[in-house]
């Protein structure tokens, strides 16, 4: 047989031909396989340094309120200097239809309380390494105090040329005002529950300008009856003979500015943390600012401060990231206090800004600031939040007119020695 047809044979036998057809296959898809892996493996080897990477940067959300409180711009720019100085740590603005939980809160006296009720803020004593013997709930960045307001426009066409001193004057000017033609309310007094600055500013601000002091007896809260029955009498008066703007119930401090602005109210109780949206919306020379006309009963002038604060919160995965935001906001105060106008500014330390000696508006403010005596009021006081809502309580019934003031002073101490801190 020649080699010509053992050839033949050979190609013609079916199962070798499959085996090496097979075989042929198998070594093309072997060749495909490793020539994938060489070209894929770079691109896996990218990527895995890539997630290695973002698995190393922390990211923070921060309470939207920050916006409210500082301005858009401002929190804006304090992030993205953070985030230069910190590029492993990424902060945002929390959403609340997704984030429930922001890990760094920012708010002012309104809230604390009831944050502090909900145990929504966390513990910052092992932070600070300082044992005041209390916890520490948060940072006070900017600070403010309350005043009394007055429309110079309004005031002189009633024939005022100055401010109310006493409260007996002032009661004088709010009659003359809200009974004449001039368009206006003698003064104003806002406590919708909506408003959770509504109690301190309008209410409390009175007793502490007589130099009240709720908390001279220690750990709870304590009303001296013969000076708090004159400041609940004095604010009924005023209920009661019509003297104040209507809406009593149902009007916010913001919208009592705004009221005030166009010359609908002559005098009534704000911050000094309204001075710029009155400067801008009616100019420094058309209303004035002055000490609350206290009871004359000779108690030292004396004011509680509000602040807007900067806490962790207690939910939070990442409280020493959180702890470094708080120490970055800390070290810019004093520029949070210049961009806010804030009278006094910083609590920790009180060093004005230049606009304090270059607007004489502010500089009063501070004068004033500086002759008073600082008390403390509820924020992050423990029990806060059930003081405050029995001290409204009593009070509404009283102006609704069924209680005497020595009655309701009486009921509200001792509400309040049976709430438990």
């Amino acid at each position: 047989m020649s080699l010509f047809e053992k050839a033949n044979i050979t190609n013609n036998n079916p199962k070798d031909t499959k085996k090496s057809i097979r075989l042929a296959g198998r070594i093309d898809i072997f060749i495909i396989i490793a020539l994938v892996i060489l070209i894929v493996t770079p691109f896996v080897l990218y990527v895995s340094g890539k997630i290695e990477t973002a698995t190393n940067q922390v990211n923070l959300f921060i309470s939207a309120r920050c916006e409210e409180l500082f301005g858009k711009e401002i929190m804006k720019s304090l992030l993205q200097e953070f985030e230069k100085k910190n590029p492993n740590i990424r902060i945002r603005i929390a959403n609340a239809a997704l984030i429930g939980n922001p890990d760094i809160l920012v708010f002012d006296d309104g809230d604390f309380s009831a944050l502090v009720a909900a145990g929504g803020l966390a513990e910052l004593n092992s932070y600070t390494n300082y044992d005041s013997g209390t916890q520490q709930l948060a940072i006070p960045l900017v600070s403010f105090f309350n005043l009394l307001f007055y429309n110079i426009n309004v005031l002189t066409a009633a024939g005022f040329d100055h401010p109310p001193k006493t409260r007996e004057q002032f009661i004088t000017y709010a009659r003359r005002v809200s009974n004449g033609d001039f368009g206006a309310s003698g003064a104003a007094i806002s406590l919708n529950t909506d408003d959770r600055l509504a109690l301190s500013r309008d209410i409390f601000s009175w007793i502490w300008a007589s130099g009240g002091n709720f908390w001279q007896a220690g750990d709870k809260p304590s009303l001296n009856t013969r000076t708090a029955v004159s400041d609940i009498t004095f604010l009924g008066n005023l209920n009661r003979e019509g003297l104040l703007a209507p809406g009593i119930y149902e009007t916010t401090g913001e919208q009592r500015l705004e009221q005030f602005a166009q010359g609908r109210i002559a005098m009534m109780i704000a911050s000094t943390r309204a001075i710029p949206y009155l400067s801008a919306r009616m100019r420094s020379s058309a209303f004035g600012i002055t000490t609350i006309p206290d009871s004359g009963a000779g108690g030292k002038y004396s004011s509680g401060l509000s602040s807007i604060y900067a806490g962790i919160s207690s939910n939070s995965e990442y409280p020493e990231e959180a702890w470094s935001f708080l120490v970055f906001l800390a070290e810019n105060s004093s520029s949070l206090c210049a961009e806010l106008k804030a009278v006094p500014g910083v609590v920790s330390n009180i060093i004005p800004g230049d606009y304090v000696s270059d607007d004489p508006v502010y500089s009063k403010a501070w004068d004033i600031f500086e002759a008073s005596q600082i008390v403390d009021g509820f924020s992050g006081k423990p029990g806060a939040e059930q003081y405050k809502t029995i001290f409204m309580d009593e009070l509404l019934i009283f102006f609704a007119g069924s209680r005497t003031a020595q009655d309701t002073v009486n009921i509200i101490q001792q509400r309040w020695d049976a709430v438990s801190p």
